[in-house]
């Protein structure tokens, strides 16, 4: 005999929500800090589009994961360097936030 079908997602849809389901994101919440991969894939980016016209989407980012493998210490250490900022940034960002968005969590 075949199992009979149950519907678990539409009676539990309502529950979710007001049991503690996913919640939605604060628009005014900072952004976290970008990686010192990030940061050199976004400066050599359009160098590998350029030099690879019509290459896929996925291709750019083995080339520019092939490239980051490639480089030295001393060659990542200008993006280290901006990565080490931009985490600054965001924890100074952040305590900033919670300091300021402890009131108006209760309110909710």
């Amino acid at each position: 005999m075949p199992k009979e079908k149950t519907t678990r997602k539409a009676a539990s849809k309502g529950a979710d929500k007001s049991a503690g389901g996913k919640r939605k994101k604060d628009p005014n919440m900072p952004k976290r800090g970008l990686s010192a991969y990030m940061f050199f894939a976004n400066d050599q980016r359009d160098k590998v589009r350029e030099e690879n016209p019509g290459i896929k989407f996925g291709e750019v980012g083995k080339i520019l994961g092939e490239k980051w493998k490639g480089l030295n210490d001393k060659q990542k250490a200008p993006y280290e360097a901006k990565a080490a900022a931009d985490k600054k940034r965001y924890e100074e960002e952040k305590a900033a936030y919670t300091a300021g968005g402890e009131d108006e969590d209760e309110e909710e």
